[in-house]
């Protein structure tokens, strides 16, 4: 029997820790002497280390032709499943929804600022939301700096008049009024009617797809859409600021005159005598800022929303939140920035 030049079928085990039993052939040929089919059964195999797919390749002795000895190379078929479902794993995952809120925030942030900077505006739309934010909503905003004002000057009257500083009344109610309470209370109102106005509209538009048809059409939803709100929040709201002020003053003049018996005129020398003009344009700069982050938040907000109505009812509660907190820490970094070291505003209130 010739040896020189044999031939075997390759054998694949899955070489697991538990014992696995092969039934098969094996075909040998032999060049010049026909073809001998050789029967045998693979006895049981029991592997030790771990498990992975192996080729089995069975060499014959060169003295008597028996099976001696085999060759094990390592297959590569598990290391292919496990990148398959690594890469299928990174293919699925998607980024948190806050994440990417907060960038779409920060991105549409830069596209209004660079439609404004190129005039790409569309200014009908942008005086309807004007009138809608300005005009529309001086009602809600008067009605709640009165009380808010006329609350403040129940506790500030009381300790004053306990100390004997009556005339330091109208000073301690006009920079509070001027540099925290109008822009603030102004601002929540402005969050909760507005705000959630914004990003209900662009919702609704978003998962009823015509913001695609916009598209579409031509235009695009940030200068036709976007943009306007946001210029008419920042305009509206430093004129309401304003507004708001006003009344909270003339309401707490009212109030100690009627209640508590400080004349209108102290309350009124006392607040120009500690008010300064910065005090005014810090406010108008809190309102705007406070302006800007309320509208581009419910529009990125909107713009988001998944899911039909009741992500749109999500959505709108999540802006609102979302727009108070910013106002409440763009507040404290302005004030710290504004209004640094010790102040000398009430001196000439004494």
């Amino acid at each position: 029997m010739q040896t020189a030049s044999h031939c075997y079928s390759v054998f694949y085990l899955s070489n697991r820790r538990s014992c696995v039993k092969h039934n098969g052939f094996m075909k040998i040929n032999i060049p010049n002497t026909g073809s001998l089919r050789l029967n045998a059964r693979v006895s049981s195999c029991k592997f030790q280390g771990p498990a992975r797919g192996i080729r089995l390749f069975a060499i014959p002795n060169s003295d008597d032709g028996h099976l001696t000895s085999a060759m094990l190379e390592e297959d590569t078929t598990m290391n292919k499943v496990q990148n398959s479902e690594a890469n299928s794993f990174l293919s699925n995952w998607s980024p948190p929804r806050y994440l990417w809120r907060g960038l779409s925030v920060l991105v549409l942030a830069g596209q209004v600022i660079t439609r404004i900077i190129k005039g790409k505006v569309h200014w009908r739309n942008t005086l309807q939301q004007l009138e809608r934010v300005g005009p529309r909503s001086v009602g809600v905003c008067l009605l709640t700096a009165a009380f808010v004002g006329m609350a403040f000057t129940i506790q500030f009257v009381r300790e004053f008049t306990r100390l004997g500083l009556n005339r330091s009344v109208g000073g301690v109610l006009a920079l509070a009024f001027s540099r925290e309470l109008s822009p603030v209370v102004t601002s929540i109102v402005v969050a909760g009617r507005i705000g959630s106005a914004f990003a209900a509209e662009l919702g609704t538009m978003q998962v009823s797809e015509q913001t695609d048809t916009l598209r579409v059409l031509g235009s695009d939803p940030v200068d036709y859409l976007v943009t306007p709100r946001v210029i008419a929040s920042c305009v509206a709201l430093p004129f309401l600021t304003l507004m708001c002020f006003t009344v909270g003053m003339a309401s707490s003049a009212l109030l100690s005159d009627g209640v508590y018996g400080i004349s209108i005129n102290i309350i009124l020398d006392s607040a120009h005598r500690a008010l300064r003009s910065w005090d005014i344009i810090s406010a108008m700069i809190k309102s705007q800022v406070f302006g800007a982050i309320i509208s581009i938040v419910s529009c990125a907000w909107g713009v988001t929303t998944l899911g039909g109505a009741k992500g749109v009812g999500e959505s709108t509660t999540s802006a609102v939140v979302i727009s108070l907190v910013g106002i409440f820490i763009a507040d404290f970094a302005l004030s710290y920035i504004f209004f640094q070291g010790a102040g000398d505003s009430l001196k000439n209130c004494v």
